[in-house]
């Protein structure tokens, strides 16, 4: 693909985000990967989602992390994009300030993995990263950003493709997919789920975890080489 038609697939997919209303301002943004060209495409930092134009979509070099034109400035998030796209089998990257997603990332808690709402999407809980040290915050913040992602994933021994959203402790979500609209469709899901979780939380109740046969039944329904719901 060539990198005008990857910005304009990159802003149409932004488009898309606002219209899911999981952002609002300039919060958040959306990339999209050319793995074979070595490219990344992202928003812009800090112009509004209704002032956006094909043109103003930025295209960063994937191994240096450099954009490739100095037009427009790309989102100051670029580095946290880069190492997820470095780390993890994505396409494409969303990070949004949605409310109820945001609101159990600023408390610290995880999405549990509470019934099969949330296992036909993700195989078992959205975790919550470590808080980041000082250190990490006063030097190459973003980019440490993406790193205690993917830290959160390793030790957990959770496969990035089963559970394709974190929460960054008090910041916000981060979903990715295969493709924009997955990546998407995955946010929608995370702040709906996040929902739910909040919910639960405010009834202060014991809830009882699922087994995990119920768990991986929903989750293989829709995902892997056995699924059968939908249509072939």
């Amino acid at each position: 693909m060539n990198i005008d038609a990857l910005k304009a697939q990159v802003y149409a997919a932004n488009v898309e985000l606002a219209g899911t209303g999981l952002v609002m301002g300039t919060f958040g943004n959306l990339s999209i990967v050319d793995r074979a060209a070595g490219v990344m495409v992202i928003k812009p930092s800090g112009v509004p989602y209704h002032e956006l134009t094909p043109g103003h979509m930025v295209a960063v070099s994937l191994d240096t992390g450099l954009a490739l034109d100095d037009r427009y400035r790309p989102s100051s998030d670029t580095p946290t994009h880069l190492e997820l796209y470095r780390a993890f089998p994505c396409g494409a990257v969303v990070h949004t300030h949605s409310e109820q997603a945001t609101t159990l990332a600023q408390a610290r808690r995880p999405v549990r993995c509470l019934g099969t709402t949330h296992a036909d999407y993700f195989r078992g809980d959205v975790p919550i990263t470590r808080a980041l040290r000082e250190d990490e915050v006063t030097t190459d913040y973003e980019r440490n950003t993406g790193l205690v992602i993917v830290e959160t994933f390793r030790q957990a021994g959770v496969d990035p493709s089963d559970v394709q959203a974190v929460l960054v402790a008090n910041h916000a979500p981060f979903t990715w997919g295969p493709t924009a609209a997955a990546a998407i469709d995955n946010a929608r899901v995370l702040e709906f789920l996040a929902a739910i979780e909040c919910r639960i939380l405010a009834m202060g109740v014991d809830v009882p975890r699922p087994d995990g046969f119920l768990i991986d039944k929903h989750y293989r329904r829709k995902h892997g080489p056995s699924k059968y719901y939908g249509q072939p």
